[in-house]
Order: C-alpha cells, then structure tokens, then sequence
C-alpha cells in the first residue's frame, strides 16, 4: 500500500484536554490521565476499547511503561518516541500503520505536563533535561536553550532577508487577537506590536512577547480506523497526510538557520493528502518563538523562503487575514505546556468539528505543524472533514 492510500482511511475520534492553564496540586501523569479520560470518552468510548498507546515526555525516558500502568490498560500497540513537542504529530503514521495491520483498534496519544505548578525549580528542570538529553557541542558553553537557538535563528532570518522586528511583532499579536476570541486561552489582555518591542528583552533580538508562555496542561486524542469513526460519537477528522523529517539535533549543526526540516515533512503530508498550500483553509503552527511561524510559514510553501514577513504584516495571520493561523492563542498566547504538539492537533480538530465558538473560521482542511528541540525535530499533518474524501 502507498502512502498516498492511507489517506483519509484513519480518522479522529476523539479530543481531550485538562489542567490548561494552571493546575496546581496535579502531576504530569494526573494531567495526562484527565485528558485521556476526556477524548475516550468524547469518542464515546471507554478505556476498556482502547488497544493502542502513543506518549513521550521530556522528563523520563521510559515514560509509556507508567502510563499503561497509571490509565490500567494492555496495548497490544506502543509508541513511546520522543523528538521533542513534534511527537504527538509524529506518532500519527506509526499508529495508522498499526491499525491498518489489525495490530489495534483504538489508538490514544496522550500527554500531560505541570511545569509551571511543579514544586521543582526551573534550575532542577534545565539540570535534569541537559542529564537526559546532552549535547555535546553547545552544552559546556550553557547556552541559554532553547530560546538563544531561536534568537539565532531570528538574527539570521532578519539579515539574510530584511526581517524586521515589528514582523516578528506581528506574529505575538495575531495570537493574541485569537486568543481574545478564546475563553480557555491563559493571556487575554490586549497586545500592540509596541507592546511586543517594548517588553523585557530575553535574548536578542527577542523579548519576552517573542517567547510561549510557561503552563500545565494534558492533551490527548484517539484515532481509529475511517469505518469505525463513521459510528462513533462525535464528527470524524479524517487524517490525510503525515510526514515526519529530522536533519540535526542541536542548533549549531543546522546547515542553513532560516531552512528547517519541515520543508521535508511538509512536502511528505502535502505529497500524501495529494494537496497543496492553496488547498488550507486554517493553520496551527507551533509558535514556541515568533520566528517558528515564519520560518514554518515559509518551509511548508504558504510562501517563498524570506517572505514571511510581509505574509503576516497588517494582520495577515490575525482573525480576518489571509490564513487564519493559532486560531486558540498558540503558545505564544493560549499556553505552552512543556511540549505544544498535541494542543495545535487538538485546535484543528476542534475547528473542523465546527466548535470554536467565536473563533470558528469554517474550514474543511487544516495543516498541523509540530516542532522539537531546537528546531529539530519537524512533523506535519493535513486533516480534513468528509467533504475531502
């Protein structure tokens, strides 16, 4: 079978989230277990149907094992890799592949984070995650990562191609306007592109309004086969292209700081959904940095490479512009829960439904973009209602 033949044969049947925002007293796994309870059961199904297991986190390295065990289930299915907030978006195609053998029949992807109520310290985190995850080039200089990498990034941006910081700016204050539309969204006050220049600068040329936001959170959805989700409770997504492509793990061995390898996964979902940019009507990108949307914006083909700029200037992202893009806020704006992947999925899923309340723009299709690490890792998924297949 070619990849082109699972188009559309897979579908979403349910979406869940907990604990956005902040949730004191809950652990990563309580999280996670709220928002699995959540998207089984907006399904219409129960733990007892689900047979499959995607998950990953960034603070331990044999994390689904303890999910099986904490949400009591035997998965005859599991995926517990980890490329960093791209992993939820990755782990589409290995359980379409899984289902499509008979392997299982109900796949739940789910994660959960409490970094910003964690009675740790932001020291302990940086300290455990440089322990799991080292590299050796950047770490003896200790970097200020992730948000130094991006800020080179959007260095290179602006002086390759005129780049300007009230571009960047823009990016800030289209999420923003979206996240206004948006009750769940954690920062909802109004946002100028003054706002975003004038903030605290973290890391130039980027300021604090640059940067995602810092919250809890768990996220999960269960996908299951097309003629399954056709009897299910809710309206089903349907999974037309996916595509996955890592070129580097650290920033330094990037060849070219304004390409990433979402120009690879991009061209892998688009070339499976048999689409095209033209063809999306609403965008959920992980925004971590204002320059994250550029640079996606510009590697998945909505525009040629230093164009991006100009393609969000005058609110070309914002509610009412040219492509409507982190329709709930983003990161930058509706929250951040350590890894951001499974949240830009659940928005497309929920905006396909037709259940976004004021920010529902009525859209058929969706891009997905997941990004991890330090511009790392790339995955890329296209969804679509019925009336694409």
């Amino acid at each position: 079978m070619s990849m082109h033949e699972l188009r559309g044969q897979f579908a979403i049947a349910g979406v869940g989230t907990f604990g956005c925002g902040i949730a004191e007293g809950y652990t990563d796994m309580e999280l996670l277990a709220r928002a699995a309870q959540q998207a089984v059961a907006d399904a219409g199904l129960t733990m007892r149907d689900i047979d499959g297991l995607c998950t990953a986190s960034a603070s331990a390295t044999m994390w689904s094992m303890p999910v099986v065990e904490y949400l009591g289930i035997r998965p005859t299915f599991l995926d517990g890799s980890m490329i960093g907030g791209s992993s939820f978006i990755a782990h589409l195609l290995p359980a379409m592949l899984a289902l499509q053998a008979g392997q299982c029949n109900a796949v739940l992807v789910c994660y959960g984070s409490a970094q910003r109520s964690a009675t740790f310290g932001r020291r302990e985190v940086v300290a455990s995650r440089r322990f799991l995850d080292p590299q050796p080039y950047e770490m003896p200089y200790e970097p200020m990562l992730p948000l130094s990498a991006y800020a080179l990034a959007a260095s290179r941006h602006m002086y390759e191609f005129g780049t300007t910081r009230e571009q960047l700016a823009e990016v800030a204050v289209a999420a923003r306007a979206w996240a206004r539309l948006n009750p769940e969204a954690f920062s909802r006050d109004p946002l100028t592109i003054d706002d975003v220049l004038n903030a605290k600068p973290i890391s130039d040329p980027l300021t604090v309004r640059d940067c995602c936001l810092v919250t809890d959170g768990g996220g999960a959805y269960v996908l299951v086969r097309a003629d399954r989700a056709r009897d299910l409770a809710k309206k089903p997504v349907y999974v037309l292209g996916n595509g996955t492509a890592v070129w580097n793990r650290q920033i330094s061995s990037m060849e070219d700081l304004t390409v990433t390898a979402a120009r690879d996964s991009g061209r892998a979902a688009f070339a499976m959904a048999g689409l095209g940019p033209a063809d999306i009507q609403v965008a959920q990108l992980y925004d971590a940095f204002t320059i994250n949307t550029l640079l996606f914006l510009e590697d998945l083909g909505f525009c040629a490479k230093g164009e991006a700029g100009a393609f969000v200037e005058n609110g070309g992202i914002a509610p009412g512009g040219r492509l409507p893009v982190n329709t709930n806020g983003g990161g930058l704006s509706w929250g951040h829960p350590g890894m951001y992947g499974i949240f830009a999925l659940i928005e497309a899923v929920r905006q396909l439904r037709g259940e976004c309340g004021q920010r529902q723009v009525g859209a058929d299709t969706a891009v997905v973009h997941g990004n991890g690490g330090t511009l790392s890792s790339q995955s890329t998924a296209l969804l679509g209602t019925a009336a694409t297949l």
